[in-house]
């Protein structure tokens, strides 16, 4: 998801014994993988979820320029760590480094088990929520929707299927197109939308947030292309910061276009909030042109996720024995498939919790935000242990205003993590619960003799 971890490639036993990836990157290629990455599906879904969280239109847009902010805060951190310990295992490597093994194994466990599945399931409900919108088979169309789209494209990369460039660039000018048609009808064709907004039973600024920033979600990427970037010193702390501005400016005009044209009410109450926005505009044929572009760019996104994530657990069986069942390689069709099949499997879990439960969308976000920010809670925390084990270490960034701006993204964290949890209840319990589940597994892995 945008949301949430689901576009890269990271072994979680990378050790600092590895040589390190050759520096090819610009700064352009830097912004446009960063970029990429945050701006997803999922700034289709996420609006409606704020706006109903939030009692006015100034409010909603206050989250949306807060979250900007937050995430400029942690971009300076994660300048400073990447650019004083560049490395290809990112975040990894920072929990690894600052807390053992244990809490490295945890989050490897929880990409496994919560993120990284979670995200499939995430995308997964967007295409559904989207797809409904052209064809609808019934009330538990988001469900089949998505759950046809995580076994067609997990079936795809165990046969090995190798996607070509023309159709990557497709489905990513799909999803240009598609936020550039509701910004330009939101802002310049769509009549005013309500004024007034019927109250939501209960607001919680704090659970927009988590939205929010769920949207805002992948800038923290630059960490593991930070060994790959060219005069990394200086263009990961430029491409962070030209990423965010980039980033925030399309979501605070996406979402004055969904205001002009919805109203507050309009967009709270919207189950595919761009399709109804093109639907006032234009009529059906609007509704049913977003909803193929939304819809086919979270296809791109279901796929890329399925892909890079299966790698993810490829490398964490080659590393602990007890999953090494992960670590077969399939050398006919160059896919590790016993990672995809369990990786899947898991994503089905996850899309059939979220039609028992409230909105499929929404309950993702409650099984993946709180194991998100406690493990960034981390790697915020990371940077103060670094600070006081090695003072004396060159820094070519150093975070400014130290230690406040650390302070208020951890403080930031903390309140994200504390708010999902609040809110969320069953869904984050259980989010919670499968982590927490890693750590007998952990002693099991420790057990079994290496390979």
């Amino acid at each position: 998801m945008s949301h949430l971890e689901g576009s890269r490639l990271v072994n979680p036993a990378i050790n600092e014994t590895v040589a390190a990836p050759r520096p090819t990157l610009s700064l352009v290629d830097a912004i446009a993988i960063i970029v990429g990455i945050v701006i997803g599906a999922g700034i289709f879904e996420t609006p409606a979820l704020v706006a109903g969280n939030v009692d006015s239109s100034r409010t909603a847009i206050i989250a949306w320029l807060l979250g900007g902010g937050i995430s400029l805060v942690g971009a300076l951190c994660y300048a400073e760590l990447a650019t004083t310990y560049p490395h290809p295992g990112g975040n990894y490597y920072y929990l690894k480094r600052a807390f053992g093994e244990f809490t490295a194994f945890l989050f490897a466990w929880a990409r496994m088990a919560v993120i990284q599945t979670g995200s499939i399931a995430l995308l997964a409900f967007v295409f559904g929520d989207y797809a409904s919108q052209i064809l609808n088979l019934g009330p538990a169309s988001t469900s089949l929707y998505a759950a046809t789209a995580i076994i067609l494209f997990t079936t795809l990369n165990v046969i090995g299927l190798q996607q070509s460039k023309w159709t990557q660039n497709w489905l990513t000018a799909a999803k240009i197109v598609g936020l550039l048609l509701v910004i330009g009808m939101g802002l310049f064709l769509a009549g005013a939308g309500p004024a007034v907004a019927a109250a939501p039973t209960k607001h919680s600024f704090g659970l927009a947030m988590v939205f929010v920033l769920l949207s805002y979600g992948g800038w923290n990427e630059a960490a593991y292309i930070s060994a790959e970037i060219r005069h990394g010193e200086r263009n990961i702390v430029r491409s962070l910061l030209w990423s965010i501005g980039i980033i925030t400016a399309t979501y605070l005009l996406i979402n004055l276009a969904y205001l002009k044209g919805l109203g507050l009410a309009g967009m709270a109450s919207s189950q595919a909030v761009a399709a109804d926005l093109m639907r006032q505009v234009l009529g059906a044929p609007g509704a049913w042109l977003i909803s193929l572009l939304v819809a086919v760019s979270a296809l791109g996104a279901v796929n890329a996720t399925i892909f890079t994530g299966a790698r993810t657990n490829y490398a964490f069986g080659q590393d602990v024995p007890l999953f090494q069942f992960m670590g077969n390689w399939r050398s006919h069709s160059n896919a590790p498939m016993a990672a995809l099949l369990l990786q899947g499997a898991i994503a089905l879990a996850l899309v059939f919790l979220g039609t028992l439960t409230r909105k499929g969308f929404s309950t993702m976000v409650d099984y993946t935000a709180p194991v998100f920010w406690f493990f960034f809670l981390l790697s915020g925390l990371a940077l103060f242990i670094f600070r006081l084990r090695e003072p004396n270490r060159s820094r070519p960034f150093a975070v400014p205003l130290y230690p406040l701006v650390p302070l208020l993204f951890c403080t930031a964290c903390g309140y994200l993590l504390y708010s999902s949890l609040d809110y969320t209840k069953i869904g984050a319990l259980l989010g919670v619960a499968v982590v927490v589940a890693g750590i007998p597994v952990l002693l099991a892995s420790r057990k079994q003799p290496p390979k």
